[in-house]
């Protein structure tokens, strides 16, 4: 990794902080300022109180990043220990073994490939792929081994050739043949919906050069002697990656109908592809650590910038893997300015990336010379034009489809800043008249036993208190029973006897909540499952005050929760309650191979749970000549849940299994 003295010191002591009784500041003392702050930066969140784990790694993370920015030493020493970590797996529990590496392939393994160290990133890609998905794993490495001797000697025939076609063409280069990692196989399998068996080009070829002009050179006499497939040639050294890979990619259709990849760059590209921000690593006279201006991590200054208005810990961990590792799409101003999005960015992605103002007064937008709705997605060489309206204010719609966290967060910040105003004078009439019914004259009501009630709920000003009245997080009446005790007495159990138990998780059905979930602080609100996510227990959770509908409960996975959190005052904290014996409804698909008795093994897999299956639809899938069952079946927790996705999942026959959302 070609790292410096600071960065092995750091690595020597990345533990001890976290581990053993030694400080930072006896870290600082022994072995200086700049050594202290990388080993903090690599120390965990672990000795301070969190509601949660989840926050207590959402909170690690986001210091790792702030400290990346600083020194990117540090998560250079991390993911060194990450790696050294991923080979040793083998020796902890196996659920240790599935938080740690389900951690590398979200967050870690991406990070690599932001910096450009796609060795680092293969590597860990794999190892965390071997123990989430064993079976998977195996199978893929079965089926490559099975095919290496073919695998071999097609490639020793095509490298010949190419190579034999360069000389005569004068341009220098070294080939190498490969066979492509499980993982990156496995991605395909998942992407495609098809079996390993269908996967014919695991083999790629690699063309180095010694000039860009021979690469443009190379993949002309590529072209010229295999038959190119359309929609597989990539340019990135016009057009770098944003971690400022480069290289040309094409698939051909070699000798016998069979396909394969070609790569073709320069040593320099080629030495940054493998290593990244480590083959030039620098340092600027007079400054400590790398050189600020670094491109490579320009994307991290964008991250961190994004990231910094996101409170939740569960919105935190999404939006960051999201931001992490996005399948892009290269769009243009029209003046020829690249602006690299995610796939399915929509203009208003496009204008917020220009500038916040060009997002929030877009108005409408031309893609390619052609007036196209908001809501529509970019894809690569689009020509985009945004057309803006001065005072023009964004939509909360607009929540419902744009892609990038830096586009979510500022048009929350407009929406939450106008809701909020809305609340507190919703709220303040609320009490005032909740006041004269109840017969409290707030005349004579000291604003400091206001202000008091106020810090009672753990706000700070009364202007959070009238928010939170207007949300419906709590009665004014609980308010005025604090401030004037001796008019308004403690509200008397009036509710009336519980109906009959509504069957769990029936979406959209109403329910008291106290058998199955919990909102904390509060034990007389209305809570209900959502209907979108229909969460089952086990799984993490988060509650949204509606308006006028109670609490609607949502899984932290559902797609809707970005959208409808924009709004932290309508957050509430829930948790599930005492365990019962209610079953939950999960909406599953799963993609198969077109083949009598598919179905028979299916639904075995549920009689040998006990568990009941409340429909079932199977049809054929035209695309991927396959077939599709899409069934929703009753499940106790998220445990007998994913023993029943693991299950089907090595079932003979069944390409991947989904959980559906509405």
């Amino acid at each position: 990794m070609r790292m410096d003295v600071v960065a092995m010191e750091t690595g020597l002591l990345h533990d001890v902080v976290e581990d053993t009784s030694v400080t930072t500041d006896q870290v600082r003392k022994e072995f200086g300022d700049e050594v202290a702050r990388c080993v903090d930066g690599v120390t965990k969140l672990t000795k301070l109180d969190f509601f949660s784990a989840e926050e207590r790694q959402a909170e690690s993370f986001r210091k790792m990043l702030l400290a990346m920015v600083e020194d990117i030493r540090v998560i250079m020493v991390k993911l060194a220990d990450r790696m050294h970590n991923m080979r040793t797996l083998g020796y902890l529990s196996a659920e240790r073994r599935e938080r740690i590496a389900r951690e590398t392939i979200e967050i870690y393994a991406p990070i690599a490939h932001r910096l450009g160290m796609g060795k680092m990133r293969g590597e860990l890609e794999d190892l965390a792929f071997q123990h989430l998905e064993p079976d998977s794993y195996q199978e893929i490495l079965a089926a490559i081994e099975s095919r290496r001797h073919s695998n071999e000697e097609f490639l020793e025939e095509i490298r010949q050739t190419v190579e034999l076609e360069l000389r005569r063409e004068g341009i220098p280069a070294r080939i190498d043949g490969r066979v492509k990692r499980p993982y990156s196989v496995f991605q395909k399998l998942r992407r495609q919906k098809i079996m390993v068996d269908q996967v014919y080009d695991l083999m790629a070829l690699r063309i180095i050069t010694d000039s860009v002009k021979n690469c443009y050179a190379a993949l002309g006499v590529i072209h010229n002697h295999w038959r190119p497939i359309p929609g597989r040639i990539k340019d990135f050294i016009a057009i770098p990656r944003p971690n400022l890979y480069q290289s040309l990619h094409t698939s051909v259709v070699g000798p016998h109908g069979q396909t394969f990849e070609v790569q073709i760059r320069t040593e320099e590209m080629h030495r940054i592809a493998e290593e990244g921000i480590a083959a030039h690593w620098k340092y600027k006279e007079g400054r400590k650590g790398p050189a600020a201006d670094d491109q490579r991590i320009a994307w991290l200054r964008h991250l961190v910038e994004w990231q910094r208005d996101v409170q939740d810990p569960g919105e935190f961990m999404s939006t960051l893997k999201v931001d992490l590792y996005p399948e892009e799409a290269y769009t243009f101003t029209p003046r020829g300015k690249v602006i690299v999005l995610p796939r399915d960015a929509t203009p208003i992605d496009f204008a917020y990336a220009i500038h916040s103002d060009v997002g929030a007064t877009c108005v409408g937008a031309k893609v390619n010379g052609r007036i196209v709705p908001l809501r529509s997605t970019l894809r690569n060489g689009d020509i985009v034009e945004i057309m803006t309206q001065p005072g023009h204010q964004p939509s909360k719609d607009w929540l419902a489809f744009v892609k990038t966290t830096r586009a979510r967060n500022k048009i929350k910040h407009v929406i939450n800043a106008s809701e909020r105003i809305k609340a507190i004078e919703i709220g303040e009439k609320y009490l005032e008249k909740e006041a004269r019914r109840l017969g409290v004259q707030m005349g004579k009501v000291a604003k400091s036993d206001l202000e008091q009630v106020a810090s009672d709920y753990g706000y700070s000003k009364m202007e959070d208190l009238y928010a939170a009245l207007g949300y419906g997080k709590f009665s004014a009446r609980q308010v005025l029973t604090k401030v004037a005790p001796e008019v308004v007495k403690e509200e008397p159990d009036t509710k009336p006897a519980a109906e009959p138990a509504t069957p769990a998780g029936v979406p959209g059905r109403p329910t008291d909540g106290a058998d199955v979930i919990k909102v904390q602080g509060a034990d007389d609100l209305m809570v209900y499952r959502a209907k979108c996510c229909n969460p089952i227990r086990g799984e993490a959770i988060v509650g949204y005050v509606t308006r006028g509908k109670g609490v609607a409960v949502h899984s932290r996975m559902c797609p809707n929760v970005q959208n409808l959190m924009y709004d932290v005052e309508r957050k509430i904290e829930v948790e599930w309650a005492r365990a019962t014996a209610d079953a939950f409804p999960v909406r599953i698909v799963v993609h198969t191979d077109d083949r009598p008795g598919m179905l028979n093994q299916l639904t075995s897999v549920f009689s040998d749970e006990n568990t009941n299956i409340r429909s079932l639809e199977a049809k054929t899938d035209l695309d991927q000549g396959g077939g599709i069952v899409e069934m929703t079946v009753d499940v106790k927790d998220k445990k007998q849940l994913e023993k029943l996705v693991s299950a089907m999942r090595r079932l003979s026959g069944v390409r991947d299994v989904e959980r559906l959302f509405n």
